[in-house]
């Protein structure tokens, strides 16, 4: 099969050709962001799910949504080693700099870059990676306390007021964001608790692993009232089968009906796992239609690729004792697991492991779906710890 036309895109964040199964979901948020436009009540939308199930291509949909309306999106990433003044801060003063060239605006965005410089200039003291260009002297008293709740909802605030004059919306697109610290994650919250409270159209479309929705109840109490948490899971059969088959028969190209069948068990049904699948079996196979033999003979590949791609680089930043935690969770199975079942297995008390669950927690490596339970974020990675870590070595 030709490779230069192999319409397969596994990667991080990369679009696939067909993005199937998320058609009820972009319509429920694009109505949530008209409704904002409107001025109307909308929640704001946090979409949680595992490693692979596409959150960051469906925000990265929902952002060309909005702006296809007309909407100032602004898309971030949570980072894990810069604060959230950083990398808001500059977005914040082009969505300004925008609405200030709207005639029924200007005196609005100017009055929120004024805001902005003060914002920048006072937490610059507590957030000293701060580096945005200052278009207009700073407002006194305006988004310039030096506390970082207060002052980001000011801010928010002043940039709802001008999106309001230019009969627009801006919405702040923002991946991973259970990388946020607590204290930043709170004052978002809040501000975006103000501006809801004003009916002001700005709102968060953002997405993160399944802990987001304890961390934004841990940040706030109250924000379980003010988001929405819809659950981005793997795809049915039905939609697998059309992102498979779709973007292969717009190339000329068919699938046997067996070797769908053998792709949607080896998947599971997770979109990133789908497309690395779909990319080398279209390289191995020789001819249309794609055969179950095709798929078996590009097994090897396609692990080889999901191991270095997919796993390896999150097993690479785990210390020793991070990785044997890891294995002994595999050794249980895919999980969920008792935090005791995987100390029994580790041969330790549960308290002294606490730490390392805590740490892998943060990392993004695991979840805990209820108390005192433990499962993995990355889909399989129960079988790549067997494969990475195999025989019993480990335990010594």
């Amino acid at each position: 099969m030709n490779a230069l036309v192999n319409p397969y895109a596994p990667g991080a964040g990369s679009a696939p050709p067909e993005l199937a199964g998320r058609d009820r979901l972009r319509q429920d948020v694009a109505i949530s962001i008209e409704r904002i436009r409107r001025c109307k009540a909308a929640k704001s939308v946090l979409l949680v799910g595992l490693r692979g199930v596409g959150k960051t291509v469906l925000l990265d949909q929902m952002r060309k949504d909005a702006e296809a309306t007309g909407v100032q999106a602004v898309r971030i990433e949570a980072p894990e080693n810069r604060s959230l003044p950083a990398v808001l801060a500059p977005q914040l003063r082009q969505v300004l700099l925008r609405l200030s060239r709207v005639e029924s605006a200007k005196k609005m965005a100017q009055r929120g870059l004024r805001a902005l410089a003060g914002f920048a200039m006072a937490l610059k003291v507590h957030y000293s990676d701060i580096e945005v260009g200052l278009d207009l002297e700073p407002l006194a008293g305006l988004a310039d306390n030096g506390d970082l709740e207060g002052d980001l909802a000011a801010l928010l605030e002043e940039v709802g007021l001008a999106a309001r004059k230019a009969s627009t919306a801006v919405v702040l697109f923002i991946d991973e964001l259970q990388y946020l610290e607590t204290d930043q994650f709170a004052a978002l919250i809040s501000a975006l608790h103000r501006c809801s409270q004003g009916n002001l159209p700005l709102t968060l479309v953002g997405a993160g692993l399944p802990q987001l929705r304890a961390r934004a109840g841990d940040a706030k109490s109250y924000s379980e009232r003010l988001f929405e948490y819809p659950m981005i899971g793997p795809l049915n059969e039905a939609d697998v089968e059309l992102a498979l088959v779709k973007p292969a028969h717009e190339e000329g190209v068919e699938f046997e009906t067996a070797a769908v069948t053998r792709i949607i068990q080896a998947t599971r049904g997770y979109p990133y796992f789908l497309q690395e699948w779909g990319k080398h079996v279209w390289n191995v196979a020789e001819r249309s239609p794609i055969t179950a033999d095709d798929v078996v003979a590009a097994e090897v590949e396609v692990m080889a690729a999901l191991d270095e791609s997919f796993f390896r680089v999150r097993f690479d930043r785990l210390t020793v004792k991070e990785k044997h935690y890891l294995r002994a969770m595999a050794e249980l199975g895919p999980g969920p697991h008792r935090s005791g079942d995987v100390a029994k297995v580790l041969g330790k008390g549960v308290t002294s492991q606490g730490p390392v669950r805590q740490s892998l927690i943060n990392k993004g490596m695991i979840w805990s779906p209820s108390h005192g339970d433990t499962a993995f974020t990355v889909p399989l990675f129960n079988e790549f710890m067997k494969r990475i870590v195999p025989g019993d070595d480990w335990r010594e």
